[in-house]
């Protein structure tokens, strides 16, 4: 098993790493993590889990959520009650 690599997610406007946003890569997948709470983690598959206590914790934890996702908020919102995203407690 590798050692996991963390990385600040970086501006899609000005390519500057964004303060208290990381990404964490690991053996299994990634994980978005804003502060000191992981929001989301998607595995190697494809497949994502949110935290289902704080994935939409804040404006600006959403805002990097979505940036993380590839999505609005509506389309996670979609995804979740379809059950294409699992919700699990993440911290």
């Amino acid at each position: 098993m590798s050692t996991p690599s963390v990385e600040n997610v970086t501006s899609p406007t000005t390519g500057r790493a964004i303060p208290n946003q990381f990404l964490i890569y690991t053996d299994e997948g990634v994980i978005f993590q804003s502060y000191s709470s992981v929001i989301a983690f998607r595995d190697h598959a494809g497949h994502v889990t949110l935290d289902r206590d704080k994935w939409d914790y804040s404006t600006t934890t959403g805002k990097y959520r979505n940036l993380f996702l590839h999505e609005k908020k509506a389309d996670t919102e979609r995804k979740i009650a379809d059950g294409t995203y699992d919700l699990d407690d993440l911290n």
